[in-house]
């Protein structure tokens, strides 16, 4: 099965957080993105054998099939160069300093 998983900074532990909502408690951290996502899809593995040994339910996965993850925005030559720019300085492609930024600007607001 495949469960949507939702990755976050956390600047209180300085790194990736990733978690599958649909079980609850699975959770993994990671100092970037890509580590948290492995590292959180071990703890999936774990997480639904011990729940088999266990007999307990597993939930099926909650799959928005509407939201494909891709955007395509349009910016200002400038702001394009800037945020190339960026990603080079942070050694991470362009897309993932996107995620980042957005992500960080809708956590700063979610947690108001």
């Amino acid at each position: 099965m495949h469960y949507p998983i939702k990755v976050f900074y956390s600047e209180e532990d300085k790194g990736f957080i990733a978690v599958i909502p649909d079980l609850p408690g699975c959770s993994a951290f990671g100092e970037t993105e890509e580590e948290a996502v492995k590292q959180v899809k071990i703890a999936q593995e774990l997480w639904l054998k011990t729940a088999k040994k266990e007999k307990r339910k597993i939930p099926k996965p909650v799959v928005k099939d509407i939201y494909s993850g891709k955007i395509l925005a349009r910016t200002p030559k400038s702001l394009h160069q800037a945020l190339i720019v960026r990603a080079k300085e942070e050694g991470v492609s362009l897309n993932q300093l996107i995620v980042y930024l957005l992500s960080r600007e809708f956590n700063k607001k979610a947690s108001i």
